[in-house]
């Protein structure tokens, strides 16, 4: 009746017991929520309580450096395919990767002169 569709029907079935079987484990065994008391169980959001919470501005270097950190983090991306075929691409692959490499680098000095990367 299922026919081809039935190692998919075990795959979806796994995929779900999984993650409900984790949860439930979590709940069943946690011994420590009824000792739990005062401070404790108030949310925190990157290791400041609700209490102490108020809102405060990022410098611009905190956004510069972020999005610093994703164009470099990105660039990595188009490197990995180039690598795996490098064998294949033969010299013309290695001169693209060259060049590839020798404009990120004068972007990264680029920003490091402009002092993009420095902490104020």
């Amino acid at each position: 009746m299922l026919g081809d569709w039935a190692a998919v029907l075990v795959f979806a079935v796994i995929a779900m017991a999984i993650p409900l079987s984790l949860l439930f484990a979590t709940f069943a065994l946690d011994t420590r929520s009824k000792r739990r008391a005062g401070d404790k169980r108030i949310p925190f959001e990157s290791g400041v309580s609700a209490n102490e919470f108020h809102a405060h501005r990022f410098t611009i270097s905190y956004y510069l450096t972020a999005m610093l950190f994703i164009v470099f983090d990105i660039e990595i991306v188009f490197l990995y395919p180039l690598a795996l075929r490098m064998h294949a691409l033969g010299m013309f692959g290695f001169a693209e990767m060259a060049v590839f490499i020798v404009l990120l680098a004068v972007a990264y000095v680029y920003v490091w002169r402009k002092g993009a990367l420095e902490w104020r």
